[in-house]
Formats: C-alpha cells, structure tokens, sequence
C-alpha cells in the first residue's frame, strides 16, 4: 500500500510549530505494514489542498489528512475532500452531542460554527476524538482510502492509535499481530552502536532493526509480526537479547522512558535522595526532575552555584581549590558533589562544572566538563570531552550525569 500524509495548515508552512504528527504516524503506518512514499504539506488554501489531493491520488491508494477540521473559516479540508470526491456533508449527532455536552459542563456559551466540527464525510467511518471535539473519518473511493485526523497532536495521536490503527486492520484483512518494542541506549554514539550489531541488522527479516539517534541518545526499534502475539513477543526477547549480549552496559529503559525518569526509577526503589550542585549547567539537572511526579521524595534541593564566590561562599568549596586548580577541575567536582550532599543530607551528591562556550574558560576548550558523585562510601569525579554548541553541551552534560547515577543506583543492593 502506497501511502501518503497530507498536512493541512499554514502555520507549518511559516514554521510556527514543528510537523510532529507526519512523524508520529509515519512510525505508527510502519508497525503496521504500510508503507509511507510521501509527505506533504499544504496551507489553508483550497485551490492549493485540492491541487495537492489530485496529485496523491495519482500515486498514492492511502491518503491521511492531519488538521484543517477546525470550527473557522480556513478548516476546509473535509469540505475539500467531500467535493473533491462528490460527497456530501452531514452532522454526526455522536460528535454534535459530544460538543455540546463539553460548553454545558465548561459553563459556557456555544458559538454557532462549532457545529461545524460535528461535520463529516457522508458513508465514512467517523473515528471518535477522546481528547477534543472535532472527530475523525475515513472512507474507501475507488480502491483510495481517505482518512482525516485532527491537527493536535493531543487528540490525533490518540485517536490513530485507538481508531485508526483498527479501522487498517479491519478494511485490510491483516491477519499476522504487529508488536514493536523501543529499546533506549546513552553513552555510545548511532555509528558504534550499529558497527556492534551490524550483523543483525544485515539479516533481519522479522523481527526488523530500526536504528534512530536523538538528542545524544540511540533508539533501536524492533518490530515482529506473527498469526500469534505471544510468538512475536518471543522473537522480540530472543532478538533483545542477542543484542544486549553485545550492547547492554549502554541500555537503559523501554519506550518513551527517559533518563530522568530512570533515575527517579531507582533511586524511589533504592530509598534514595538527591541533591546538585551546578554550575554550567545553571539548575538543568535540578529542573528536570522536579518536573517528575513524586520528586519531593526523592530531591532533597540544589544550589546553582555559577561563580567561584557562590561556589566558597554558600557551598563550602575550598579557596585552595578554586585557586590552585580552578573551577573548572576534577577537584572541584569532587567537593562541590560532597559538599551538597552533607549540607542537604542527601544520600547522593552531583555536581556539574565545565565550559559550555562560547569561549574557553580558565584555559580549557569548550565541552571540557566534570561530573561529580558523592556518596557516604566514596566520591567518583567523570571527565568528558564534548562537542557542540553551548545548549547541546548543557543537554548532554545532564543526561551523562543520569548515566553515571543508573550505573551507580544498579549496583546498590
């Protein structure tokens, strides 16, 4: 199946937000079998959308349409669609009740043209939306499927994967379960990682090897498809395995897991506490896991401590330190990750110093950075070289810093 995504919407165009829903489905279509040719985006334009319906119908027999199905004026795609494919449109009481039931509780007024979110394509399937008023829709023209998805990734992704993923199934007779599986690696770059299993990759055939690098982290998706669930399972362990077997010190979690996430994982289940000291990262670390539910059980606090008087003074780091060796030092790590954790009564303390640009500090490069541990049984201090610009080394720096505490909080009975 040849298929092709429509994004609707001027706003994409003029790169006032990032097209995440092609890549959303594009992953999602993959799981599935279908395969993705095309992405296309188009404004709120219907001589533009008309034109770009024609030109996917020529190539294309699946043809998803994300936004334009909004209450104003410029939400014209299944208008477009309706009379591109001679259909008329009708109000789906299900979706006009779901409206209106949504201004009754919100104690609010209804305006006449939201009405117009309760409109769909007359025969087609109509996909509800958990998460939002307007509904999907999909229906089959002359061997076409046309299916029209909100443009909020908050409702669209739900609905594909409640509705969506369904309605392929059933109008495409798939008989074989599709399970994928997302396993996350820090610390080993896409090239290495793929050098290490590149064997595997060579002779995948099912279950399949999708590599992806982001924001210092690999992603390795593995997908199989069998008659019987519990059988593609089984080919995903015996496939995870042979690939831990080789790569596993660099593993860390499943799906959208993230480091942070890991961290406050172990350290919950180990009874641990935390605090940071920070100076180029400026409270990064501290920031993202206080975001987490729950992060009072386990950060005690944290002190930004970005010049050396703050790093003497609030922090206790010797003078002799600064002095003789510098802020930017393995033995300035080392007391400012000690020092916070005895002045918070943290079981653990990290701190972070380094240079993250534009120029060098203290002579040293830019990317030069330390990390420091602390913890009642000794103190460990990690250099890093890193490369980038000044936000990515930040980035970068933090996650390395959750790398080294998960290694740590492991091996913790």
């Amino acid at each position: 199946m040849r298929t092709e995504i429509i994004a609707v919407g001027s706003e994409l165009l003029l790169g006032q937000i990032v097209n995440s829903n092609a890549q959303f489905l594009s992953q999602q279509l993959a799981e599935i079998g279908l395969n993705v040719y095309y992405h296309t985006v188009v404004g709120d334009n219907q001589n533009r959308l008309k034109h770009a319906i024609e030109t996917a119908q020529k190539r294309s027999n699946v043809i998803i349409f994300t936004g334009g199905l909004g209450p104003t004026k410029d939400d014209l795609t299944k208008e477009t669609i309706a009379h591109h494919l001679g259909k008329s449109l009708v109000i789906d009481q299900d979706a006009l009740t779901n409206i209106e039931q949504y201004y009754l509780q919100t104690k609010r007024s209804m305006s006449e043209n939201n009405k117009k979110q309760a409109i769909v394509i007359e025969g087609s399937i109509v996909l509800k939306n958990d998460y939002g008023m307007a509904p999907g829709m999909a229906i089959d023209v002359d061997e076409t499927i046309y299916m029209l998805l909100p443009g909020p990734p908050s409702e669209m992704k739900p609905m594909f994967t409640q509705y969506g993923r369904t309605y392929f199934y059933e109008k495409l007779g798939f008989q074989e379960h599709l399970t994928s599986r997302v396993l996350r690696y820090f610390g080993i770059g896409e090239s290495q990682l793929e050098t290490d299993i590149q064997d595997l990759i060579d002779l995948q055939t099912n279950p399949t090897i999708a590599p992806l690098a982001a924001d210092g982290e690999v992603t390795l998706r593995l997908t199989a498809k069998h008659k019987s669930e519990e059988a593609a399972i089984r080919l995903i362990d015996e496939l995870e395995t042979k690939i831990n077997e080789r790569v596993g010190q660099f593993f860390y979690g499943y799906e959208q897991t993230t480091l942070f996430q890991k961290v406050k994982e172990l350290l919950l289940a180990k009874n641990k506490t935390i605090s940071a000291a920070e100076s180029l990262t400026g409270g990064l670390f501290s920031q993202h896991l206080t975001s987490l539910e729950a992060a009072s059980q386990f950060v005690k606090g944290g002190i930004v401590c970005y010049t050396n008087e703050v790093k003497k003074n609030l922090l206790g780091v010797s003078p002799l330190i600064l002095d003789d060796d510098g802020a930017v030092s393995e033995k300035c790590a080392s007391e400012m990750a000690s020092q916070i954790r005895l002045k918070t009564n943290s079981d653990i303390g990290i701190s972070f110093t380094g240079v993250a640009g534009p120029g060098k500090q203290e002579g040293k490069p830019v990317g030069t950075v330390f990390i420091g541990i602390s913890t009642n049984n000794s103190t460990n201090v990690y250099p890093l070289h890193l490369a980038g610009s000044r936000h990515g080394i930040r980035n970068r720096t933090v996650k390395y810093g959750c790398h080294y505490l998960v290694k740590l909080l492991q091996g913790i009975e």
